[in-house]
């Protein structure tokens, strides 16, 4: 049976790189969209590379063309206006062209759902990111607004301080409240793949820790 392609969006940021190197460990062949392809090293049989910008409509629409899956490692490039909620727009509307369903994207604890019991700690630490990131804090939130709103099966994982290392702890996910401080950037890599064929939390945003 032929492996699964599947689209990664900010496969060469921090956390990015270690969903890459799990996605080849189970054998997916890969279309990494890349706005510098030349500072990418990884050289491999299973990625293939495609130049473009996620707030290019027809970036994304090109790159996701005939894949099964996407995920998005999407981070801020520094010094630039928030690019999440139009990231999300052209890859809602490139899906539904290509009737692709599966997206999996990652965001941070700030992101509220109507379903949060959140604890004092991580009300605090939303606050804090309204008071000091306000624009793509609110982008975020808008992030997750579209993706309601809209009929892909997805899942927004909403993540504390990621640590990078290759080393792998016990996790949790909860629907309500993030009661872990960090997720080691491997653990992440790991819940990620296993969301591709994993229907648990389809339409729904899992806060994912470390325990």
């Amino acid at each position: 049976m032929k492996k699964e392609t599947i689209v990664v969006i900010g496969g060469t940021g921090k956390s990015g790189k270690y969903l890459v190197q799990q996605l080849l460990k189970n054998n997916y062949h890969l279309k990494l969209l890349l706005r510098h392809p030349e500072n990418f090293t990884l050289q491999n049989h299973l990625i293939e590379f495609i130049k473009g910008d996620a707030r290019d409509y027809n970036s994304i629409l090109n790159v996701i063309k005939g894949c099964d899956a996407v995920i998005s490692t999407l981070g801020q490039p520094a010094g630039e206006e928030s690019i999440f909620s139009d990231a999300t727009k052209n890859i809602i509307k490139a899906m539904q062209f290509h009737r692709i369903k599966r997206y999996i994207v990652t965001t941070g604890l700030n992101v509220n759902t109507p379903f949060d019991r959140k604890n004092e700690k991580v009300k605090m630490a939303t606050e804090w990111m309204y008071q000091h990131y306000q624009e793509t804090t609110a982008d975020k939130q808008k992030e997750y607004e579209l993706l309601a709103e809209s009929n892909l099966d997805w899942t927004l994982v909403r993540l504390p301080l990621i640590n990078l290392t290759d080393e792998s702890f016990r996790t949790e996910t909860s629907l309500e409240d993030c009661k872990g401080e960090n997720i080691s950037a491997t653990d992440l890599g790991k819940f990620l793949v296993s969301q591709i064929d994993d229907e648990t939390f389809i339409k729904q945003s899992p806060f994912l820790y470390n325990v």
